[in-house]
């Protein structure tokens, strides 16, 4: 192959290109003096804040900001979230209402005496009342379990949100030191005289892409950390310190017809259906006791039993749709997250070969943009599949009622 320059020129050429490489890889979290190559974010972040856009980030209060964040896992946000949760706090206010209600019809009922329950209205009063009150006991402590159930999926489904948010925001720092790198590579052959002017301002483009990209991720994790704050009870402005170690959880090894008969014994609703049944039929053995079931009130009686045995088949159906569709949503997701990592290896290699390339002088700047940018794309798509992957297996433990 015959070059246009010298050997002695296409040496200098490379070892510009080879320094200017060494420079981005090793030192990017300083910012060069050269103002086409400002607006570096401290690399060393774990917690951060919105970038100002100079030269050099203001790192002066990330030190004290992450010295004072408290660590939380995801079984301490659910346990925080148990305890300090404004809807639950109320849920479980509305039992013990119940509670006093409850205590205060079984001393009334209680006052009157069996052998002057002669009539249906006032064998009604007695012991419908009575098992009402029951039943509204029960079915508020129920109401609490599902309240506990719904607020340990929203606390997940929030702190992987924020964990999500935080990985993003590790991805486009990534991606800006890919850009800053590339500009750096571009002014070495410009000064050398193999670039043009063009190749700079293209790069110069990504950097500026990249900064945008980076200022956006950095608003979506304040916002994603305050609305877990929100969702916890505590102060909006709480920092948190969460771990990034093996982000991927566990599924339950179970099959599908396994899941389901789970879910049947252990579903709230279930139980409130079938306490609307038991009352149905206290009330037609009162109907058949003290009157007579071939009268209005007992026809209605009878059908509202029928009513309750249909309203559990259906509640039933209902809940072993739901596992269903959790469960393959579960292994579809695990799936993505396989396809996903390939995807994105594919694109670190082609990146690869192609800034390869570039630095021999057979790729341009656009094509090294386009390649950074598909690999930045594929970073974020597999973290997202990561994210839906462990909110399918929260979705489905709940749909067994875990």
């Amino acid at each position: 192959m015959n070059f246009p320059y010298s050997p002695k020129k296409w040496l200098t050429i490379s070892l510009a290109a080879i320094v200017a490489t060494s420079i981005g890889a090793g030192a990017m979290a300083q910012s060069s003096n050269d103002g086409t190559a400002s607006q570096t974010p401290n690399q060393t972040q774990t917690q951060t804040t919105p970038s100002n856009q100079t030269d050099k980030a203001d790192t002066s209060a990330q030190p004290t900001a992450q010295d004072a964040a408290e660590e939380l896992t995801l079984e301490k946000a659910v346990e925080q979230a148990l305890k300090t949760n404004p809807k639950l706090q109320q849920a479980r206010l509305d039992e013990k209402n119940a509670s006093v209600n409850a205590e205060l019809t079984y001393d009334t009922v209680a006052e009157i005496p069996s052998e002057f329950v002669r009539s249906l209205d006032a064998a009604k009063q007695k012991y419908v009342s009575s098992a009402q009150a029951k039943m509204t006991e029960k079915l508020n402590k129920l109401a609490v379990q599902t309240t506990e159930n719904q607020i340990k999926l929203g606390a997940q489904q929030l702190y992987y949100a924020l964990l999500h948010a935080q990985a993003d925001l590790e991805l486009k720092k990534q991606s800006l030191e890919r850009a800053q790198t590339q500009l750096k590579v571009a002014k070495a052959h410009f000064d050398v005289g193999t670039k043009a002017k063009t190749d700079i301002l293209q790069a110069e483009m990504g950097v500026a892409g990249a900064q945008a990209a980076l200022a956006a991720a950095e608003n979506n994790v304040e916002i994603a950390r305050m609305k877990l704050n929100e969702f916890l009870g505590v102060d909006l402005n709480k920092k948190w310190k969460l771990s990034n170690d093996n982000k991927q959880v566990a599924a339950p090894s179970m099959t599908l017809q396994q899941a389901q008969e789970k879910a049947l014994q252990q579903r709230i609703e279930i139980t409130q259906k079938q306490e609307e049944l038991n009352l149905a039929e206290l009330n037609v053995k009162l109907i058949e006791e003290y009157s007579a079931l071939s009268t209005y009130p007992g026809k209605i009686a009878r059908n509202n039993v029928e009513k309750a045995k249909l309203a559990i088949e259906e509640q039933k159906r209902t809940i072993s749709r739901e596992v269903a569709e959790a469960y393959y949503s579960l292994n579809a997701a695990k799936l993505g997250i396989e396809f996903k990592k390939k995807a994105k290896e594919a694109a670190a290699e082609s990146y690869r070969l192609t800034s390869l390339r570039y630095e021999n002088g057979l790729a341009t700047t656009l094509e090294v943009i386009q390649a950074e940018e598909a690999l930045a794309d594929q970073e974020n798509q597999y973290e997202q599949a990561v994210r839906d992957y462990n909110l399918a297996v929260v979705n489905f433990e709940t749909a067994t009622g875990k």
